[in-house]
């Protein structure tokens, strides 16, 4: 690997972990939704950067120019001595509307946030590996209501009801792949979770002879999983081929602790009204929901490709429905259910040996999804859809590129005062290509 891609992958990897650091310590959010005050949060959007400009798509993708962490078996379609590394970001700008007992409410939000970073590379002949982190499902909302009942501000002054939550869950992983008869690859991956989410209740009142109450609970969350993936390659003649793939990830029990605390509070003295730890274990019976996912691709050798992928993740047996921390306080219900995701993705290059216009070597996307969330919000589906727009713009030699790529799409509905979000989201992703293991013919 070359002394300059060396530091470059060094700066990027302080950069990420500087970043991280700089968020946790200064509340920053991973999202910005009401919804996710239920469970662990708003699902992340899963892939790099590339994946998600394509509509997300991925279980049948092969490509040998970018890592592919929506399936393992994609692994093995590399060059055979190349290392490869993603580093992405991401940012979102959200308008909120709802219709609340006849008042027409509005507001809005922005987010920026690191989204993955992993390396792969080869280990031997048609098999490679693959590490990184990335976000699982992330925590953040704040909202407000002031009592406006005039008989009991005039005994309390002013009440304020208070609701915010922030955190992220994180999933580490490290996989591998190997390919059969030049056509089959399987591959499986082992996946760690971890992370910290807090929500608070405050009822703040504004006469001081009156104490104010927070009250809240801090989730501590792990577990261990497992993901299997497999890809056939097809070839059809003239260049084009067809590939399946199909991907498995095992149910998790999670482990941890969740912190039920409540505090009264004056300008002087602050009492513990209530503090107590849950242990969460393989009896507790929370866990997160097992994910099937299957996909179809067609491939033009390296001009263009079209995918169609659908997931489905069971979250009925979370235990999430009527466990403290999880379930939402007020008069909303909350119920896990299954997920179902369809999505489309489209890929062209015009030519990418042009070496006269430099638009043409750039791999332009599109794409369609359409999620229905893993819960239900007093029986009424929590649906999003939206349309993607992405490329590729080639750097230095190699396969080394920055993607870019943006999700224009809808979230939730006006009905029953729920609340609709519209939401243009932004990602960015760095390409680092190199070869390894190339003996000098010189010194």
């Amino acid at each position: 690997m070359s002394g300059k891609n060396v530091r470059i992958l060094l700066l990027l990897i302080c950069l990420s972990f500087g970043a991280a650091a700089y968020g946790q310590d200064n509340g920053a959010y991973g999202s910005f939704s009401p919804y996710s005050i239920y469970g662990i949060g708003n699902m992340s959007k899963e892939g790099t950067a590339y994946n998600r400009s394509m509509g997300g798509v991925g279980i049948a993708n092969r490509s040998k120019r970018f890592i592919n962490i929506m399936n393992p078996a994609s692994l093995t379609a590399r060059d055979s001595l190349s290392f490869m590394a993603d580093f992405g970001l991401s940012e979102s700008n959200t308008i909120y509307r709802q219709n609340l007992d006849g008042a027409k409410l509005r507001s809005g939000n922005n987010t920026f946030n690191i989204h993955d970073f992993v390396i792969s590379f080869p280990i031997y002949r048609s098999s490679a590996f693959m590490v990184g982190i990335t976000p699982f499902s992330d925590v953040g909302y704040g909202f407000s209501s002031v009592v406006t009942d005039q008989d009991i501000i005039g005994e309390t002054g002013n009440i304020t009801y208070t609701n915010s939550g922030e955190g992220s869950v994180y999933q580490v992983f490290a996989g591998g792949a190997v390919t059969f008869w030049r056509r089959l690859s399987i591959g499986a991956e082992a996946i760690y979770y971890f992370g910290s989410l807090d929500k608070t209740y405050r009822m703040i009142y504004s006469d001081d002879s009156y104490r104010s109450v927070n009250n809240g609970y801090n989730l501590l969350l792990r577990g261990v999983t497992g993901k299997f993936g497999v890809q056939y390659e097809q070839p059809l003649g003239n260049g084009y081929s067809l590939t399946f793939g199909a991907t498995y990830r095992l149910r998790t029990n999670v482990k941890g602790y969740v912190t039920d605390y409540s505090y009264a509070i004056t300008t002087e003295t602050t009492d513990t009204l209530r503090n107590s730890v849950d242990t969460l274990g393989r009896s507790s019976g929370i866990r997160f929901g097992d994910e099937l996912g299957v996909g179809v691709s067609i491939r033009s050798g390296d001009k263009w490709s079209l995918e169609v992928n659908y997931l489905m993740s069971d979250w009925r047996g979370s235990g999430m429905s009527d466990r403290r921390g999880f379930a939402a306080a007020g008069r909303s219900v909350f119920t896990s259910t299954v997920s179902h995701s369809l999505r489309a993705g489209f890929e062209i290059v015009p030519n990418r040996n042009d070496i006269r216009y430099y638009l043409k070597r750039c791999a332009y996307r599109a794409g369609l999804y359409y999620d229905t969330s893993y819960y239900l919000l007093d029986g009424n589906k929590v649906n999003s859809f939206g349309l993607t727009l992405g490329a590729t713009l080639p750097v230095f030699r190699w396969y080394n590129g920055i993607t870019v790529g943006v999700d224009i799409g809808q979230r939730g509905s006006l009905r029953g005062n729920m609340v609709r979000e519209n939401y243009v989201n932004f990602s960015v992703g760095f390409n680092i290509h190199d070869l390894w293991f190339q003996k000098p013919r010189y010194n």
